[in-house]
């Protein structure tokens, strides 16, 4: 399928090779166990849970890169069931696709099955869709010792301990989703 070649999803449906650079590119590769911008144990690329559902603990081993890859994999895999069934009836390009399955990597499967551009998109309004992505620029973050809901547009979010890259990675989500409608 073209970049702008709208299909109705499936449940075969999967992120393509280009969406998986999207994801890794966005989310960087650690080895070591790491606490992401909200304070959650992550490895890999952004992985809070190993494949088998434990959860990331600061004290893991590291991963190779190569293992890495296979927990990207193995996410978006667990979670294509729910994620092209709350797309049924839904015809995307896979460029939408795969944006839209990037946000509910980040974000989750949970914040995805209710979310602005999901009911917009059962509603046929592409756009509106597109533009909901803006509704999520905030994250978590610690400033002189509390955590507090910031604004990741903002750049004074954007300090060692901010969270520019939220906002960042979605500004790329809102245009590439433009561009492919």
């Amino acid at each position: 399928m073209s970049n702008k070649t709208k299909v109705a999803v499936t449940a075969a449906t999967v992120i393509s090779m280009f969406g998986l650079g999207f994801t890794a590119g966005y989310e960087g590769f650690r080895s070591k166990p790491y606490p992401d911008v909200g304070g959650v144990p992550t490895v890999a690329f952004g992985n809070t849970k190993h494949p088998d559902g434990r959860k990331v603990k600061l004290s893991d081993p590291p991963v190779s890169k190569k293992q890495g890859v296979e927990y990207l994999k193995i996410h978006y895999s667990k979670d294509a069931k729910i994620f092209n069934t709350s797309l049924k009836g839904v015809s995307l390009s896979q460029d939408e696709y795969d944006l839209y399955a990037d946000f509910a990597y980040q974000f989750g499967t949970g914040a995805w099955s209710s979310s602005s551009m999901l009911k917009n998109l059962k509603l046929g309004k592409y756009v509106a869709a597109c533009n909901s992505l803006v509704n999520y620029r905030f994250s978590r973050i610690k400033k002189n010792g509390n955590w507090i809901k910031s604004d990741c547009r903002l750049p004074e979010n954007w300090g060692p301990n901010g969270c520019k890259g939220v906002w960042v990675r979605q500004d790329a989500r809102i245009r590439k989703c433009l561009g492919a409608n």
